[in-house]
């Protein structure tokens, strides 16, 4: 009987074929055909390529036969002998457990993203040291690539070792000293955060508020300056991920810095899917995610200081609170001096980190950020066919996070259809939080994830739920919508690259 990977080089042709689908080079494939079986990891990704002709189980199975796990068997007498001691059982696990294989999702949720094929085969490489010298080096490329996703020339730009949520933080304790007065702009769930932030750093939060959905308001942070000279800083999220609307975080950059405070911008569901612009906006300290549109593993939070910002807070009096977000020491391990030892840095996430900054840098920021907005512009035809309205007014809206409205006569049933979704069709999509839960949906057209095909399979899914539960839908009218939206885009393209020529 053939192999898996020879049936699979069958329905592609060449093995050429087949490395070009998976976009691995091609003697990655040739190594599966000497060795006779593709590795585990490929399971879920082959059973996906080869629309369920190949099972994900067929993989794992031959895999499991070409390489089995042996465990070196002990003596019921041997002292190392689990078996020994009765009183070891006692903590065991009360059922079997067995590996780990999560289920190939459709990820168009907030986050976490679909992760590219060659960014999990770059995370499954050897680890190294931490201060390995090949691995300072691919910490400098890292670096590099970071600042021309963030388009900053800022020295200290790296991932710091943690979520989004540590990004945060390490902006706020390193900029905020006691008593400290800080302006923060809150329109959704992020921003609260911001201001729990600067309360635990025992700075003193005024807050400036705008409606969930709604951009933050330029003239209110210009009002609330002026009451508050004695600000040092001003906090906002450009991309709220919990509504989907995108402030304009130059306009409010500007007006912070003409009352001379610093600024902390929250870039975590914009970085790569919308611009940004840290340098020509004149953001002082920015913090991102791996997990958004950078379609990378969970864990990493990307952050750039300008060198005002370095001073400033070089200068405070006393230690920063934190020790492991503390910007001094950190500076030894990811300055341009040589390496000092600050902590375990998450190597092989790191790896695919560089990996996906990679992919990015060879699409080239501008192409990335249009295949964002191409793509929330036919998903957004196609919702608007099905009679279901954004929550964000037009040209305040996220291409990457699009906010649902869900129409009040099937909102008991949201998180039904939701459930429908997950497993009836393997898509994730997000559910509103705070005064938002259960009124709307947040769909996720972010990196890896935005792809067309996701596009179309999100809207057939969610018409099909919709029809079932009696909300009135026609069957095809939101693909053929997304359809001719792409159409037309293309045509567009193909318009303004003719009058360059």
């Amino acid at each position: 009987m053939a192999s898996c990977v020879e049936r699979l080089v069958e329905m592609f042709g060449s093995q050429a074929e087949l490395a070009r689908a998976l976009r691995l080079d091609r003697a990655v494939v040739n190594n599966w055909m000497k060795a006779g079986y593709i590795p585990a990891r490929w399971a879920m990704q082959i059973e996906r390529l080869s629309d369920g002709r190949i099972d994900s189980q067929e993989v794992l199975n031959e895999a499991q036969r070409a390489r089995p796990v042996r465990v070196k068997s002990r003596a019921a007498d041997d002292p190392l002998s689990s078996s020994g001691d009765p009183k070891m059982n006692d903590f065991s696990p009360a059922k079997r457990i067995s590996s780990f294989h999560p289920p190939q999702r459709t990820l168009m949720g907030p986050g976490p993203t679909e992760i590219h094929p060659r960014v999990l085969t770059t995370m499954s490489q050897p680890a190294i040291g931490y201060l390995d010298p090949v691995f300072v080096d691919m910490m400098e490329e890292l670096k590099s690539l970071l600042r021309y996703t963030y388009q900053t020339n800022n020295a200290l730009t790296f991932p710091v070792s943690g979520p989004g949520s540590v990004g945060m933080e390490y902006c706020f304790v390193n900029m905020v000293a006691p008593g400290d007065k800080v302006i923060v702009c809150r329109n959704g769930v992020f921003g609260g955060r911001m201001i729990e932030n600067v309360e635990r750093a025992r700075g003193i939060p005024v807050v400036v508020e705008d409606a969930w959905g709604e951009p933050v308001s330029p003239q209110k942070l210009e009002d609330a300056l002026k009451k508050n000279p004695d600000a040092r800083v001003v906090a906002f999220v450009h991309a709220e991920t919990s509504t989907g609307v995108q402030s304009d975080a130059k306009t409010l950059v500007q007006i912070a810095h003409q009352h001379d405070a610093l600024t902390i911008v929250d870039a975590v569901t914009s970085l790569g899917g919308s611009p940004v612009y840290v340098d020509e906006w004149g953001i002082d300290a920015i913090y991102s995610a791996s997990q958004k549109c950078l379609s990378c593993t969970p864990g990493l939070s990307p952050v750039s200081f300008s060198d005002r910002v370095v001073d400033y807070v070089k200068a405070r009096d006393g230690k920063i609170q934190s020790w492991f977000m503390d910007m001094n020491l950190l500076l030894g391990y990811w300055g341009a001096t040589t390496r000092t030892y600050h902590h375990t840095a998450p190597t092989n996430s790191l790896f695919g980190l560089h990996e996906a900054l990679l992919l990015i840098r060879e699409e080239g920021l501008e192409n990335c950020w249009g295949r964002h907005y191409r793509h929330h512009m036919a998903l957004k035809a196609g919702l608007e066919a099905m009679g279901l309205e954004y929550l964000v007014a037009d040209g305040y809206r996220l291409p990457q996070m699009n906010a649902i409205r869900i129409p009040e006569s099937i909102q008991p049933k949201e998180a039904e259809i939701r459930k429908r979704l997950l497993t009836e069709f393997n898509l994730e999509i997000g559910a509103g939080l705070g005064p938002l839960a259960g009124k709307i949906w947040r769909i996720g057209i972010m990196g890896y994830s935005c792809r067309p095909e996701n596009v179309m399979l999100c809207l057939s899914a969610l018409g099909s739920a919709l029809e079932d539960i009696g909300y009135p839908v026609h069957v095809g009218d939101a693909e053929a919508a997304a359809h001719q939206a792409y159409a037309q885009l293309h045509a567009k393209a193909a318009q303004q690259k003719q009058r360059v020529n």
